[in-house]
């Protein structure tokens, strides 16, 4: 359906119907990352004006080691995230894939970043509270309507497409039915596409998520994937981070590709990719600009940094690309 542009929301309202899945512990993680992410940004770990818009405040202070963990995370996914934008001079499209309560659409915006057009995919019931949000709040809502040069934005059950973002309720483990609603927003395969999954494809089965990364690396002439998640998962202390995740009823499908950074890039090479980079986070955490990461330490006295050390060296990122060589894809790092 179509919903008239209005100065306090062009959305309209939105569908109550949602498919039903068996995933709860899998969506529990995005309701449990947004929460921190939001408080760190509380803290003054980074800037972020709309988290707000979208994620219920903390009620519990959390952890200097879990607001550093966050706060690479940011940092490494946004250094790479830009560093593609500038090599295509944004003439380029993001899908991230799994993006819950993601606001690097509006961040980007405000930095005059913006991609050609940006979508986010996730589970329905996740992109229909996205959704409510968008719809009530002003400061997410009137970003959208500016760049949409029609009266009327089109949204139809779980999905909101408007010309420069798109919203889609979909499983990326079926991928027939997830490139048909990409195509229905004007998903171009051939223009230059950033991939994005964070802490995504830990969840699916290692079949599944190489039929996704196979999927994205056939579907675009030029491309780059950017995955953040577990690593060295074999030892201790990661199979302390399985048995917390088991007693909330999340258990990690996938976790068996993440044994190792080697175990990480063979993933993205053997499906389709030409080029793949891994670095763990404490290795990332200590490439970071010097000045940040002293301004960021002083904001909270940490007093276990081994256990900072642990928790970093159990996750990493990776990002792939395939063609692109006109363009400098491969000098990509971070």
């Amino acid at each position: 359906m179509a919903a008239s542009r209005r100065e306090s929301s062009p959305f309209g309202s939105t569908s109550t119907s949602s498919r039903d899945t068996d995933d709860e512990g899998v969506r529990g993680t995005c309701e449990d990352a947004s929460v921190c992410k939001r408080y760190a940004v509380s803290v003054g770990y980074w800037h972020d004006p709309y988290i707000e818009h979208l994620v219920r405040p903390c009620k519990e202070r959390k952890a200097p080691e879990i607001n550093r963990g966050y706060f690479a995370r940011v940092q490494g996914v946004s250094q790479l995230t830009k560093a593609f934008l500038r090599k295509t001079e944004c003439r380029c499209q993001i899908l991230n894939l799994g993006a819950g309560m993601d606001t690097t659409f509006w961040k980007l915006k405000d930095e005059d970043l913006l991609p050609s057009k940006y979508f986010e995919v996730d589970f329905p019931t996740i992109v229909r509270r996205k959704l409510h949000n968008i719809k009530n709040k002003p400061a997410l809502a009137k970003p959208i309507a500016e760049l949409h040069s029609e009266d009327t934005l089109r949204m139809d059950g779980h999905v909101l497409d408007s010309e420069r973002y798109a919203i889609i309720g979909a499983d990326l483990r079926e991928l027939p039915e997830l490139e048909e609603k990409l195509k229905k927003c004007n998903m171009n395969t051939q223009l230059p596409t950033l991939l994005i999954t964070e802490c995504v494809l830990v969840y699916m089965t290692p079949e599944q998520s190489a039929n996704l990364i196979k999927w994205a690396a056939s579907s675009f002439e030029t491309a780059m994937f950017i995955n953040y998640e577990q690593v060295n998962m074999d030892d201790r202390f990661g199979q302390i981070m399985i048995e917390n995740l088991w007693r909330r009823q999340c258990h990690l499908a996938g976790v068996e590709t993440c044994k190792s950074l080697e175990s990480q890039r063979e993933r993205l090479l053997s499906n389709g990719w030409e080029t793949a980079s891994v670095v763990d986070m404490m290795e990332l955490y200590s490439r970071l600009p010097r000045a940040e990461v002293s301004r960021i330490e002083s904001l909270e006295f940490l007093d276990e940094m081994e256990l900072l050390e642990q928790l970093m060296r159990h996750y990493c990122l990776c990002w792939a690309t395939r063609g692109g060589q006109e363009l400098g894809l491969k000098e990509i790092t971070c």
